[in-house]
């Protein structure tokens, strides 16, 4: 078959198009031919050796959606089905590739109101905001949520998460454009602020009553990181995924020991395919209804094209979801 594959890691010309082997179906996995897999920015970090678990050789790629070619009972050759996560493109061989052998615990039934490209590029984003809002923020009914990036694919997906499945309040975090925006996910999103027009605690203090919010995904880090962590409430939780450009944050330890307030961190490639069974099936109700789908325009490339793509990804130029289409 058809691959992506890189030998070595440190660069994204270590990453080649190349001719390799068909998986085979192992005890308890299914063989899926690749109608289409999303690139997601990890994909161009793993090639770029930013990710600890990486072993190599390896085809890189976390999502898809496809046809089974060897299945079992429960998915039979032939069925349409979508998956993601686990440790696909880091120890074991991932989707970016014309074949994909994966535990049946990694897959579930396509949703019909999906696409194969939309069903391909749902995967991280939901699966990382789920785990982030529902599991590490334990947000409940009536409680309020302040979400930074959501104009991007995990914030977009914690949104309609947190309205949708915990009930609670969502205040949107944005630099600029708050009108196209707010045009963008009113069925999501109850107030917005903008990070760039004054000091983001003092507004959230202002929309709240003087409360703070009882939870924060943090998907930006970095100069943010002590301004969102000052907009919590009493014992809120403050959920990072990222911390973007810089590693290292500051905040001040005093102020936070005295809220009680409690800080997480969700790291996606630690989702277990178990984790993935359980959560997809958590969602898949809501993909079916159209509730939950890709945010973004959604860019097709086939192998004359990745290449690009995963160099875009990586220099932050891409401006849309890109999607592998295997020729």
């Amino acid at each position: 078959m058809k691959a992506l594959r890189f030998d070595r890691i440190g660069s994204l010309d270590y990453l080649k198009i190349l001719d390799v082997r068909n998986p085979e179906a192992g005890q308890g996995c299914v063989l899926v031919r690749v109608m289409a897999a999303a690139l997601n920015p990890s994909d161009a970090k793993n090639v770029l050796g930013k990710m600890e678990e990486t072993t190599v050789p390896r085809i890189p790629g976390r999502d898809f959606a496809g046809v089974v070619a060897v299945g079992t009972d429960a998915y039979p050759e032939g069925a349409e089905i979508f998956g993601t996560g686990g440790s696909l493109g880091f120890n074991r061989d991932g989707s970016h590739a014309e074949l994909i052998e994966v535990p049946v615990e990694a897959i579930k039934p396509k949703p019909r109101s999906l696409t194969f490209e939309q069903a391909a590029s749902v995967g991280i984003p939901y699966l990382t905001a789920c785990r982030a809002v529902v599991e590490a923020a334990s947000l409940q009914p009536g409680e309020t949520i302040l979400i930074t990036g959501i104009t991007g694919t995990v914030g977009d997906a914690a949104a309609r998460i947190a309205k949708r499945i915990c009930k609670a309040n969502v205040i949107g975090a944005v630099r600029s454009h708050v009108d196209t925006v707010r045009l963008q996910l009113t069925d999501y999103v109850d107030d917005w602020v903008d990070v760039g027009s004054g000091t983001l605690a003092e507004q959230i203090r202002s929309k709240t009553g003087g409360r703070g919010v009882n939870a924060i995904l943090d998907v930006v880090g970095g100069a943010l990181f002590e301004p969102c962590l000052k907009s919590l409430a009493f014992r809120g939780c403050h959920v990072a995924i990222a911390s973007q450009p810089e590693r290292k944050v500051v905040f001040d330890l005093i102020d936070f020991y005295h809220n009680e307030s409690v800080l997480r961190g969700v790291d996606s490639i630690k989702t277990s395919f178990s984790d993935v069974d359980r959560i997809l099936t958590l969602l898949l109700p809501h993909f079916e209804s159209g509730d939950f789908g890709p945010p973004k325009e959604l860019i097709p490339v086939g192998f004359d094209g990745v290449l690009n793509a995963y160099r875009e990804l990586s220099e932050g130029r891409a401006t849309g979801k890109y999607v592998f289409v295997p020729d």
